[in-house]
């Protein structure tokens, strides 16, 4: 059988601080990928033992974990649980989170400019 390390990251939320739980939570497990810290395909803890470990709500974990795989960090398989999908990277557009925002843009893109009878300007994006 073919098991994988556990990853634990070393969190220490800050229950009086202005930020939520949950992104105290995915910022540091973010960071620790960033830094290598975390390897690509090493499993996180559930998020029952990680509530418990915290002493936080599952459901803070749940949405730090959402967070992650939005950001295409980490992703789950039925019965394998959450492991880190991405290694650790140099500086470029993925630290800065700015991949989501030029795929969003579908860059590089054709765009043709059209006119309207009114001189309003349209643009055709294709």
């Amino acid at each position: 059988m073919n098991r994988r390390r556990v990853f634990i990251p070393s969190i220490i939320p800050d229950k009086a601080s202005r930020e939520p739980l949950h992104r105290q939570i995915a910022r540091e497990i973010s960071r620790a990928i960033e830094s290598g810290a975390a390897q690509r395909h090493d499993r996180l803890p559930s998020t029952r033992m990680l509530a418990k470990m915290l002493d936080v709500s599952r459901n803070t974990v749940l949405a730090a974990y959402d967070e992650l795989v939005a950001k295409e960090l980490i992703c789950g398989r039925t019965g394998a649980g959450m492991q880190i999908s991405k290694g650790a990277t140099g500086p470029g557009a993925t630290l800065y989170g700015l991949h989501h925002v030029i795929r969003a843009a579908h860059y590089p893109a054709t765009v043709l400019t059209l006119a309207d009878p009114d001189g309003n300007s349209l643009y055709i994006r294709y």
